[in-house]
């Protein structure tokens, strides 16, 4: 019974998955998130000082590994070097793209650091898609802006879109944290799945090193590349519109009398009967006997 107990809870249990962006510039910070649990995974980002080492790293201990790849805001901020820009040729992009590859090995996705202005621009994104295609990644989409165009993009190129659902740290205070955590569990156990992105800032890894150690038994932890086949179902194509007939059915005219039917009383109903059950009399005894006594009105 224990046995069927914890395999039925493993079944419904809601998945977490939790990436930390930004490694590769803290590698003290960035330590204690490679002491956590192995399936939180870590985005690199390719120009760091330490992004080979922390990738290769994390990949030893069986760790997911994604590109944190950089991508034009909308806002004026510093920029890291080969930023992708939604006016940039698809041969530009292939080329930071492929240097990227080259300086976080063991890669398994990408997803964007930064890149409101690229990931909203529609011709940008689909020169990203286009160019990842080569490559055996998915791509998460940190939701930097409500009208990204990534999974519009990807259609067609075989690239698999899963999309944040949470940021852990949009503040350094620890409540905040600690409540965009329990925000994460809450919509993996009432949807099934979530996606928490968070960064290896001091106050994030402290929160992170005490809730994970008191997950709830009902929520798993588990690596991006797991949501892939339940996190986006593409909506059915819309259909036809019915065409109209040409001679539409209008239904049958009701037949009105012209002149009221006259009430029918409840000794008519009973006299046929009693008429009905003496004619049968008569057939099966010959006529012969005493008629049947006529039945009594109901009560009213």
């Amino acid at each position: 019974m224990t046995i069927l107990l914890t395999a039925s809870a493993g079944v419904n249990a809601g998945k977490l998955a939790i990436v930390i962006d930004d490694f590769g510039y803290q590698p003290r910070n960035e330590n204690q998130v490679l002491a956590m649990p192995t399936a939180v995974s870590i985005a690199v980002l390719p120009n760091a000082p330490h992004a080979r080492e922390m990738a290769t790293r994390a990949h030893q201990q069986g760790r997911e590994v994604l590109i944190h790849l950089p991508m034009a805001p909308l806002s004026k901020q510093p920029l890291e070097r080969d930023t992708l820009r939604p006016e940039m040729s698809r041969d530009e992009i292939a080329r930071i793209v492929r240097d990227a590859v080259g300086k976080v090995p063991y890669a398994r996705g990408v997803n964007n650091h930064m890149g409101s202005a690229m990931t909203s621009s529609l011709g940008g994104m689909r020169n990203v898609m286009q160019v990842l295609e080569q490559y055996p990644f998915y791509f998460l989409d940190s939701m930097t802006i409500g009208n990204s165009q990534s999974r519009q993009a990807a259609a067609g190129t075989g690239i698999s879109v899963i999309k944040r659902n949470v940021f852990l740290d949009d503040t350094s205070n620890e409540a905040d944290i600690r409540q965009q955590f329990n925000r994460a569990v809450a919509l993996a156990r009432r949807n099934g799945s979530a996606i928490a992105i968070g960064h290896p800032h001091p106050n994030t890894v402290r929160v992170l090193t005490q809730m994970l150690s008191t997950l709830p038994a009902d929520i798993v932890l588990v690596r991006p590349s797991m949501l892939l086949n339940e996190s986006y179902a593409p909506a059915p194509a819309p259909g036809p519109k019915p065409v109209p007939p040409r001679t539409p059915f209008r239904g049958i005219p009701q037949c009105i009398a012209k002149q009221t039917p006259p009430p029918v009383y409840a000794d008519a109903m009973f006299k046929a009967i009693f008429s009905s059950l003496e004619d049968t009399r008569r057939v099966m005894f010959g006529g012969g006997g005493k008629p049947l006594p006529a039945p009594s009105r109901p009560e009213k």
